[in-house]
This record gives C-alpha cells, sequence and structure tokens, in this order.
C-alpha cells in the first residue's frame, strides 16, 4: 500500500511538473482532449458533474485528466453535464457513440448515473465511477479518496478547534443524493459522537451541494438556536462559506470554528482570514493519475489492474466494488503551504489583498 501510494504521488508529481512547464491545450469546445497517435487501443470518455459545487472540476481535475491522458498517449474526451442529468445523460450517448470503450462519471444521482452505466454495458463499455460511487450501479471500479476517512478528518478538524469546552455544534451536510456525503457525514459523526462534551443541535444535507441553499439552511438553523451554535461541521468550503457569511453577518466569524473540504482557494482564504478552522485537501493529481492508470488498463485487459487496493460497499445494490482508494490530507492555517508547494493552488491567485499579510507570516510565495 505504502508503494504504491508512493508511485501515485510520483506519477502526480509528474503531472503537476508537466503542466506548469507547458500548460494545458483547451479545445474550442471545451469537451475534449487527447493524444493522436495513442499506444492503446482504447477511447477514454470522463464526464464531470458541475461548475457550482466545487470549483476543482474545472480547476483542477479537467487540465489534470488531460494532462494525463495527453502523456498516455490515449485518447480521451471530457465534458462536464452543469448539474443537469439529462444533459449527463445526452454527453454520455454521445460519448459511446463516438466509440470510447471506458466511460467514467461523476455522478448527478444514483438514478441518473446508474442508467448511464446500464446503457454503456449493454454497448459494450467498461464503466468508472470517478470521486463519486453510484450506489445501485454497475461501474466496474470506483476511484476516490478514503470518504469516511475525510469526514473523520473534519470531525477531528472541528475538535481540535473547539478543544475541550462544552459546545453546540451543527453539521451542514453534502447533497443527500451524493453517496459521498453520507460518508462524510458518517466519518464525522464516527469521531465527534463520542465526545460528551459536545452537544449535536442541528443536522441537515442541502440538495445539490447549492451555495444559496445551503446558506438559507444554516440561517434558519443558527437563528432556531438563538445563535446558540458554537461550531460546524460544514461538509466543503463552498458550504462552509455559505456558513461564515451568516457568521459575519452575526458579528462571530472566526469565533465559531467551521469545517470544509476541498481546500479552494476560497476555503484557504477563509482559513487564513482565521474564519475557518479547517478544511480537507485531496491531491487532485494524484486521484486524476490513478483514473488515467486504471483506464489505461482497462483498455490494456487487464484483468486485475495494479491500481485496485481495496474495496467499497454499495449498500444499495448489494455488491462490493473494486475501488482505488487515495489518502485525504487535513489542512489547517498552519499548512495550507502545502496545498501552494503542490501545485494545486499558485499563491498567485491565492496571496491577494487582505491575504497577502498571512501568506508571508506563512512563508507562502
Amino acid at each position: 500500500m505504502a508503494r504504491r501510494r508512493t508511485l501515485m504521488t510520483a506519477l502526480a508529481a509528474s503531472l503537476v511538473f508537466s503542466m506548469a512547464a507547458c500548460g494545458s491545450d483547451d479545445s474550442s469546445d471545451g469537451g475534449s482532449s487527447g493524444g493522436g497517435s495513442s499506444e492503446a487501443a482504447g477511447k477514454v470518455g470522463i464526464i464531470l458533474p458541475d461548475t457550482e459545487s466545487s470549483p476543482r472540476w474545472e480547476s483542477f481535475d479537467r487540465p489534470l485528466l488531460e494532462q494525463a491522458f495527453e502523456d498516455a498517449g490515449v485518447e480521451a474526451v471530457i465534458d462536464n453535464a452543469q448539474g443537469d442529468a439529462q444533459r449527463m445523460q445526452t454527453i454520455a450517448n454521445q460519448m459511446i457513440t463516438s466509440g470510447v470503450t471506458v466511460l467514467a462519471i461523476v455522478n448527478l444521482d444514483n438514478a441518473s448515473g446508474t442508467q448511464i452505466q446500464e446503457q454503456a454495458a449493454q454497448q459494450g463499455v467498461q464503466t468508472i465511477d470517478y470521486d463519486r460511487l453510484t450506489l445501485g450501479g454497475s461501474a466496474e471500479y470506483y476511484v476516490s479518496f478514503d470518504n469516511t476517512e475525510v469526514g473523520r478528518l473534519q470531525g477531528q478538524g472541528l475538535a481540535d478547534c473547539l478543544g475541550d469546552k462544552a459546545a453546540n455544534i451543527a453539521f451542514l451536510n453534502g447533497s443527500p443524493d451524493d453517496s459521498n456525503a453520507t460518508l462524510f457525514a458518517d466519518g464525522a459523526h464516527e469521531v465527534l459522537d463520542e465526545m460528551t462534551n459536545y452537544t449535536q443541535v442541528a443536522e441537515q444535507a442541502v440538495p445539490g451541494w447549492d451555495a444559496v441553499e445551503g446558506a438559507t439552511i444554516f440561517e434558519q438553523m443558527y437563528t432556531q438556536e438563538g445563535g446558540n451554535i458554537q461550531g460546524v461541521v460544514a461538509a466543503n468550503d463552498t458550504l462552509a462559506n455559505a456558513v461564515i457569511q451568516t457568521l459575519v453577518r452575526n458579528g462571530v466569524a472566526g469565533q465559531v470554528p467551521v469545517t470544509g473540504q476541498d481546500a479552494a482557494v476560497e476555503g484557504l482564504q477563509n482559513i487564513l482570514a482565521n474564519r475557518q478552522c479547517m478544511t480537507v485537501y485531496k491531491p487532485a493529481a494524484e486521484e486524476a493519475a490513478a483514473l488515467a492508470e486504471l483506464a489505461i488498463s482497462l483498455i490494456n485487459g487487464e484483468e486485475q489492474p495494479d491500481a485496485v487496493n481495496g474495496e467499497s460497499e454499495d449498500s444499495e445494490g448489494g455488491r462490493t466494488v473494486p475501488s482505488v482508494l487515495l489518502d485525504p490530507v487535513s489542512i489547517t492555517r498552519e499548512n495550507v503551504k502545502t496545498v501552494v508547494d503542490d501545485g494545486q493552488v499558485s499563491a498567485a491567485e491565492l496571496c491577494t489583498g487582505e491575504y497577502a499579510a498571512a501568506c508571508t507570516e506563512l512563508g507562502i510565495q
């Protein structure tokens, strides 16, 4: 396992270096990339979910995936469903018709993801769940981070920021139709439910990871509790920022620890400004490299791809899915520099305006 992580990290590092050296080619329609002289006889299709739930999909995953497949000499087409399940279905149809032999999706919901995978199977196309497991689906493999561990890191991060004092805490969870969101919440509860000094006063999922709806939901929680909330488990940085806006309006931003996830620029800046307690960093280069390695193994007909290092439970489908599971990293103010050093976020975009002084203090340049 340690050797696999070392190899994956090395490949991810080479992708980041390659991107920094030569950049990524953008197609005019934003939908495709690939090498013309593929060594492997196959074509990969990848459908990303949206541009709203997290900036990672277009800012990190797309260019890293483009680079990974280009470096491997494998033709790949990448598109984004823009949060529309019907659009994702249409894109999948087009990719299958165009001759992809492997299709990777980040599902928008289990039902539509299952439908896409069933259609792909009928056409002899192998499928991979990328980042989110499609419950009840038929993907041959799953590539993601250990999402229960993501939740554990969030729970422990909140506990570290709150300390031993008595506190009322609230959970603002991700979308109820995202299997990852359930795992994040499970992991956080695993840690925090054991801590008797904390009282859990509110918990609600946010449909579609929508930040506007998340802000409304947390505003209602905060009002209902009369402002008596001392800590918040927010499932990602977008929802964390929605929480922080309510705390700002009530003059308590920075006094109420808030968790996050994705190590997005917004989340890291909130951490630098002491408005957010922590985030969970999932190196996109590692996940992109893992998907590329697995897809290429399938194209080459490997029955037991070397990349697979675990299994994930599909509770609705009653099956276990062979998986590539990577290790997430907890990020606090003290190690924000890690994300910059890895190349996932640049100092130039992070250290602007009011955040410049904090970057200087922390040696980020």
